[in-house]
């Protein structure tokens, strides 16, 4: 449809900043400062919003029966910097040492596995999603193997329905839980409410389905006709099924990434 436009990430910076420019950013809390400080740092003003909360899990003892048949694993893979951040704890309290083989769907849990001593990693080179980690585990490199999938609890079920179609033997690690917010920000929600924001960053589809439930059904129109800026068709496909009218979405889900698509949008709003 002519109203879903996709930007790419251009291969040089966009020259335009983004002074003026009133964006939401809907990353948890713990993780939406770096986005924040790029957006103000290009002129554009960050209000937060965080539509997911991270909280511990509901039963950590599973959580560390699971780790504690670590060496029986021959490969972990880390759905998101969240399930790094989550499991490194309960790993080094076992003495696990960062030389196993792991993988990791994205750049940012790469790059948090690296910052824990990680090296012996898998990782897409390009699309960053489950389907691009998928295409580096072919049946005959996975078939009758022991794969450990750390995750958050209720987790996307592709990667292990996929590998367990191919032949491995598969166990979880839930070592966090994603909740809505409890007490959102009402300062933040007015704004929005009122017309005062200008885009919408959002990086997962839960994230994006927070937000819509965070708004009274009579108060949506407002929420659906911003723009908002996703990282991935999962959450443009669920921005339509929500009935949102200006679907952005960056090629990647760094930070830097979604603010050179932020730039790009800008630029294209400038020209209409």
């Amino acid at each position: 449809p002519s109203w879903i436009k996709f930007t790419a990430v251009p291969s040089e910076p966009v020259p335009a900043n983004l002074k003026g420019v009133r964006v939401l950013v809907t990353r948890p809390a713990h993780q939406a400062d770096a986005l924040a400080r790029l957006i103000e740092a290009a002129g554009g003003e960050a209000i937060r919003l965080p539509t997911i909360e991270i909280a511990p899990p509901a039963d950590p003892a599973a959580v560390d029966a699971v780790f504690a048949r670590w060496a029986d694993f021959h490969l972990a893979i880390f759905v998101s910097p969240n399930a790094v951040r989550a499991a490194l704890p309960r790993l080094r309290a076992i003495g696990i040492a960062p030389t196993w083989p792991c993988a990791a769907v994205g750049p940012g849990t790469q790059q948090a596995l690296r910052a824990a001593g990680f090296e012996n990693l898998l990782a897409p080179s390009e699309r960053f999603d489950s389907e691009a980690l998928l295409e580096l585990l072919p049946p005959a490199s996975v078939r009758g193997k022991n794969i450990l999938i750390v995750r958050g609890t209720g987790g996307r079920e592709l990667m292990s329905e996929t590998l367990s179609a191919r032949g491995a033997r598969i166990s979880h690690a839930e070592c966090y839980r994603r909740l809505p917010p409890r007490q959102p920000d009402s300062a933040a929600l007015t704004r929005l409410l009122h017309g005062e924001i200008d885009i919408i960053s959002i990086t997962s589809v839960e994230g994006l389905r927070n937000l819509y439930a965070l708004v009274a059904p009579p108060e949506r129109g407002r929420l659906l006709a911003t723009p908002i800026l996703v990282v991935g068709e999962r959450q443009a496909q669920a921005g339509r099924e929500l009935g949102f009218k200006s679907i952005q979405v960056a090629l990647r889900a760094s930070d830097t990434a979604i603010l050179e698509a932020l730039r790009t949008w800008r630029v294209s709003r400038n020209s209409i």
